[in-house]
């Protein structure tokens, strides 16, 4: 309890991700909550009086992120980080694990160069996505490389790759790509255990039963996934244009998180 009393100041650092896409506060449909809200809710508890700041943007990739937030985040000289980046460039074409990687331990360098605790993030498994297996093999590579860097820099690491629990596809919005709510929740408690953050709830409990939906019902999904997010994500591209382009960071300056009971 000690040390989770010393952390004064969190910052949440990476990509929709973290900035918690499709986990809105209740009644609040364009402000979105996410595990790392959720987190620093957990971890206030803990700490009177933490400052936490999510610097997270939709649609960012690493080198992106190391040039526009991790100079922020090291001038708040945070007491606790979480950095996670690459999924984005590693579902686009000619991504290179290994020149990502040089980029990755370097903004590591720095932010633990302030003192802070870093916790680090593989990504998940593609191998139950649609289309998966297309990027599986350079997604095993980057994140060996996130493992060897938390090892050399002494960061903590959230092991997305392993978590079966998230194969339940309630886990996730349905534009595939995104956590949703309960994705969410699961999330902040299992990062609350690698951080070291008591929490009463279970990451693991298991999933009620699901009735499987029929042919049918599959393909309308199906069709409808393909119109309402996969073709503008492919329009995009052609553009080259992102989702967050022309966003700012939700919250760009430390403050007291919300409480738990008023964000329920």
């Amino acid at each position: 309890m000690d040390e989770l009393e010393k952390i004064r100041t969190y910052v949440a650092i990476g990509d929709s991700f973290t900035e918690g896409l499709n986990d809105p506060y209740p009644g609040e449909d364009d402000r979105f909550r996410g595990w790392a809200d959720r987190l620093a809710e957990h971890l206030a508890g803990y700490s009177p009086g933490l400052r936490y700041a999510n610097l997270a943007v939709r649609g960012k990739l690493v080198r992106q992120i190391v040039d526009d937030q991790v100079p922020r985040a090291v001038e708040l000289r945070p007491d606790l980080v979480t950095f996670c980046a690459g999924g984005n460039d590693m579902i686009r074409p000619g991504a290179d694990p290994d020149a990502l990687a040089v980029v990755f331990d370097d903004a590591v360098r720095r932010l633990r160069a302030t003192g802070s605790r870093v916790v680090l993030f593989t990504g998940f498994d593609t191998r139950g996505l649609r289309s998966g297996s297309r990027i599986r093999g350079k997604a095993a590579t980057y994140n060996m490389h996130l493992r060897a860097i938390a090892d050399r820099r002494g960061c903590s690491v959230v092991d997305l790759w392993s978590l079966r629990i998230f194969n339940d596809p309630r886990a996730w919005y349905e534009d595939r790509l995104h956590l949703s709510p309960e994705g969410h929740r699961r999330m902040a408690l299992f990062v609350a255990g690698v951080v070291g953050v008591p929490v009463r709830d279970d990451w693991r409990e298991p999933w009620p039963p699901l009735d499987p939906a029929d042919w049918l019902t599959s393909r309308r999904e199906d069709l409808h996934w393909a119109r309402a997010y996969l073709l503008p994500w492919i329009g995009r591209r052609a553009t080259g244009r992102s989702s967050g382009d022309g966003r700012g960071p939700k919250r760009p300056t430390p403050t007291e998180p919300r409480a738990p009971e008023t964000a329920s």
